[in-house]
Protein backbone atom coordinates (compact mmCIF):
# COMPACT_ATOMS: atom_id res chain seq x y z
CA UNK A 1 0.00 0.00 0.00
CA UNK A 2 1.60 3.73 -0.82
CA UNK A 3 1.97 5.81 1.79
CA UNK A 4 -0.71 8.28 0.60
CA UNK A 5 -3.01 4.98 0.31
CA UNK A 6 -2.18 4.43 4.02
CA UNK A 7 -2.66 7.86 5.24
CA UNK A 8 -6.07 8.15 3.50
CA UNK A 9 -7.34 4.71 5.36
CA UNK A 10 -6.09 5.58 8.64
CA UNK A 11 -7.83 8.87 8.37
CA UNK A 12 -10.98 7.05 7.22
CA UNK A 13 -10.66 4.93 10.08
CA UNK A 14 -9.88 7.21 12.91
CA UNK A 15 -12.78 9.21 11.95
CA UNK A 16 -15.14 6.61 12.14
CA UNK A 17 -13.78 5.76 15.53
CA UNK A 18 -14.82 9.20 16.47
CA UNK A 19 -17.93 9.75 14.79
CA UNK A 20 -19.21 6.41 16.25
CA UNK A 21 -18.37 7.55 19.83
CA UNK A 22 -19.46 11.25 19.25
CA UNK A 23 -21.53 11.66 16.12
CA UNK A 24 -21.31 12.17 13.05
CA UNK A 25 -21.98 16.57 13.28
CA UNK A 26 -20.28 16.98 16.70
CA UNK A 27 -17.23 15.52 15.06
CA UNK A 28 -15.35 18.38 13.22
CA UNK A 29 -12.78 18.30 11.02
CA UNK A 30 -10.14 19.68 13.53
CA UNK A 31 -10.74 16.71 15.84
CA UNK A 32 -9.77 14.01 12.79
CA UNK A 33 -6.71 15.87 12.43
CA UNK A 34 -5.80 15.89 15.61
CA UNK A 35 -6.43 12.27 16.24
CA UNK A 36 -4.75 11.31 12.97
CA UNK A 37 -1.78 13.30 13.57
CA UNK A 38 -1.93 14.81 9.37
CA UNK A 39 -1.89 17.68 8.70
CA UNK A 40 -4.92 20.00 7.48
CA UNK A 41 -3.51 19.88 3.90
CA UNK A 42 -3.04 16.11 3.71
CA UNK A 43 -6.79 15.93 5.26
CA UNK A 44 -7.75 17.92 2.64
CA UNK A 45 -5.93 16.57 -0.21
CA UNK A 46 -8.01 13.08 -0.05
CA UNK A 47 -11.40 14.93 1.26
CA UNK A 48 -12.36 18.04 -0.36
CA UNK A 49 -15.39 18.15 2.40
CA UNK A 50 -15.95 16.46 6.04
CA UNK A 51 -19.15 14.76 3.62
CA UNK A 52 -17.08 13.65 1.16
CA UNK A 53 -15.35 11.54 4.11
CA UNK A 54 -18.65 10.75 5.59
CA UNK A 55 -19.20 8.77 2.29
CA UNK A 56 -15.73 7.08 1.67
CA UNK A 57 -16.48 5.99 5.39
CA UNK A 58 -19.51 4.34 4.31
CA UNK A 59 -18.14 3.28 1.12
CA UNK A 60 -15.15 2.31 1.55
CA UNK A 61 -15.02 0.77 5.41
CA UNK A 62 -18.53 0.04 6.18
CA UNK A 63 -20.22 -1.29 3.40
CA UNK A 64 -17.35 -3.96 2.70
CA UNK A 65 -17.08 -4.99 6.71
CA UNK A 66 -20.99 -4.67 6.52
CA UNK A 67 -20.91 -7.37 3.85
CA UNK A 68 -19.07 -9.65 6.08
CA UNK A 69 -20.78 -9.62 9.21
CA UNK A 70 -24.41 -9.46 7.64
CA UNK A 71 -24.46 -10.92 4.29
CA UNK A 72 -21.84 -13.68 4.58
CA UNK A 73 -23.86 -15.77 7.02
CA UNK A 74 -26.68 -16.35 4.12
CA UNK A 75 -24.72 -17.45 1.42
CA UNK A 76 -24.46 -20.91 2.69
CA UNK A 77 -27.76 -21.12 4.64
CA UNK A 78 -29.26 -24.64 5.70
CA UNK A 79 -31.65 -23.48 8.19
CA UNK A 80 -32.48 -19.10 7.63
CA UNK A 81 -34.12 -18.97 10.72
CA UNK A 82 -31.00 -20.47 12.55
CA UNK A 83 -29.18 -18.22 10.46
CA UNK A 84 -31.58 -15.11 11.22
CA UNK A 85 -31.37 -15.82 14.88
CA UNK A 86 -27.36 -16.72 15.09
CA UNK A 87 -26.25 -13.48 13.30
CA UNK A 88 -28.44 -11.38 15.68
CA UNK A 89 -27.23 -12.83 18.86
CA UNK A 90 -23.60 -12.71 17.40
CA UNK A 91 -24.12 -8.80 16.53
CA UNK A 92 -25.91 -8.49 20.05
CA UNK A 93 -23.85 -10.73 22.45
CA UNK A 94 -20.20 -10.86 20.69
CA UNK A 95 -19.05 -8.72 18.11
CA UNK A 96 -16.46 -6.44 20.00
CA UNK A 97 -16.16 -3.81 17.59
CA UNK A 98 -19.78 -3.14 18.24
CA UNK A 99 -20.30 -1.10 21.60
CA UNK A 100 -23.84 -1.25 23.78
CA UNK A 101 -23.20 2.18 24.56
CA UNK A 102 -22.51 3.66 20.96
CA UNK A 103 -25.36 1.47 19.28
CA UNK A 104 -25.28 0.35 15.89
CA UNK A 105 -23.05 2.39 13.47
CA UNK A 106 -25.22 2.22 10.28
CA UNK A 107 -28.24 3.03 12.48
CA UNK A 108 -26.74 6.39 13.60
CA UNK A 109 -25.60 7.36 9.93
CA UNK A 110 -28.84 6.83 9.04
CA UNK A 111 -30.71 8.41 11.88
CA UNK A 112 -28.04 11.74 12.16
CA UNK A 113 -27.24 12.49 8.05
CA UNK A 114 -30.54 10.88 5.90
CA UNK A 115 -32.95 13.79 6.67
CA UNK A 116 -30.29 16.43 5.78
CA UNK A 117 -27.98 14.47 2.65
CA UNK A 118 -29.33 12.35 0.14
CA UNK A 119 -26.13 11.17 -0.89
CA UNK A 120 -25.73 9.50 2.70
CA UNK A 121 -29.35 8.33 2.40
CA UNK A 122 -28.41 6.54 -1.09
CA UNK A 123 -25.56 5.11 0.18
CA UNK A 124 -26.58 3.90 3.86
CA UNK A 125 -29.85 2.69 1.93
CA UNK A 126 -27.75 -0.17 -0.31
CA UNK A 127 -26.23 -1.32 2.96
CA UNK A 128 -30.00 -1.68 4.34
CA UNK A 129 -31.42 -3.11 0.96
CA UNK A 130 -28.44 -5.61 0.80
CA UNK A 131 -29.13 -7.18 4.02
CA UNK A 132 -32.61 -7.39 3.68
CA UNK A 133 -32.22 -8.78 0.04
CA UNK A 134 -30.24 -11.43 1.00
CA UNK A 135 -32.52 -12.16 4.23
CA UNK A 136 -35.52 -12.58 1.92
CA UNK A 137 -33.96 -14.67 -0.69
CA UNK A 138 -32.44 -17.33 2.39
CA UNK A 139 -35.80 -17.47 3.45
CA UNK A 140 -37.49 -18.34 0.12
CA UNK A 141 -35.22 -21.14 -0.49
CA UNK A 142 -36.57 -22.21 3.58
CA UNK A 143 -39.96 -22.24 2.20
CA UNK A 144 -39.26 -24.28 -0.86
CA UNK A 145 -37.02 -26.88 1.33
CA UNK A 146 -40.10 -27.36 4.13
CA UNK A 147 -38.49 -25.43 6.49
CA UNK A 148 -40.50 -22.39 6.99
CA UNK A 149 -44.39 -22.22 6.44
CA UNK A 150 -45.52 -21.57 3.04
CA UNK A 151 -47.60 -18.68 4.01
CA UNK A 152 -44.88 -16.41 5.31
CA UNK A 153 -43.53 -13.42 3.28
CA UNK A 154 -40.17 -13.06 3.70
CA UNK A 155 -40.23 -9.05 3.36
CA UNK A 156 -41.96 -9.09 6.07
CA UNK A 157 -39.69 -11.45 8.19
CA UNK A 158 -36.30 -9.19 7.09
CA UNK A 159 -38.25 -6.18 7.62
CA UNK A 160 -39.01 -7.07 11.08
CA UNK A 161 -35.92 -8.69 11.76
CA UNK A 162 -33.87 -5.54 10.64
CA UNK A 163 -36.29 -2.84 12.27
CA UNK A 164 -35.94 -5.11 15.70
CA UNK A 165 -32.04 -4.96 15.34
CA UNK A 166 -32.14 -1.27 14.49
CA UNK A 167 -33.99 -0.32 17.53
CA UNK A 168 -33.15 -2.58 20.23
CA UNK A 169 -29.36 -0.97 19.04
CA UNK A 170 -31.24 1.71 19.92
CA UNK A 171 -32.56 0.38 23.43
CA UNK A 172 -29.12 -0.55 24.16
CA UNK A 173 -27.54 2.94 24.19
CA UNK A 174 -30.36 4.70 26.07
CA UNK A 175 -29.77 2.14 28.80
CA UNK A 176 -26.34 1.28 28.38
CA UNK A 177 -26.86 -2.48 28.89
CA UNK A 178 -27.21 -5.80 26.84
CA UNK A 179 -30.15 -6.90 29.58
CA UNK A 180 -32.17 -5.41 26.79
CA UNK A 181 -30.90 -7.31 23.94
CA UNK A 182 -31.74 -10.80 25.93
CA UNK A 183 -35.21 -9.86 26.18
CA UNK A 184 -35.28 -9.03 22.55
CA UNK A 185 -33.38 -12.52 21.20
CA UNK A 186 -35.88 -14.49 23.38
CA UNK A 187 -38.75 -12.74 21.71
CA UNK A 188 -37.00 -13.04 18.63
CA UNK A 189 -36.41 -16.57 18.69
CA UNK A 190 -40.16 -17.52 19.32
CA UNK A 191 -41.22 -15.13 16.54
CA UNK A 192 -39.09 -17.30 14.54
CA UNK A 193 -40.09 -20.25 16.34
CA UNK A 194 -43.55 -19.56 14.71
CA UNK A 195 -42.61 -18.87 11.21
CA UNK A 196 -41.26 -23.23 10.86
Amino acid sequence: MKKSEATRLTILQKAFELIYINGYQTTSVDEIIATTQVTKGAFYYHFKTKDEMGLAIINELMIPSFKNTFIEPFQVVVNPLDTIYNLMYYLLMENENLKVEYGCPASNFTQEMAPWNIDFTKALNRLSNQWEKVMIEAIEIGKENGIIKNKVIGKEVAIFVISGYWGVRNLGKLENSKEVYLVYLKGLKSYLDALR
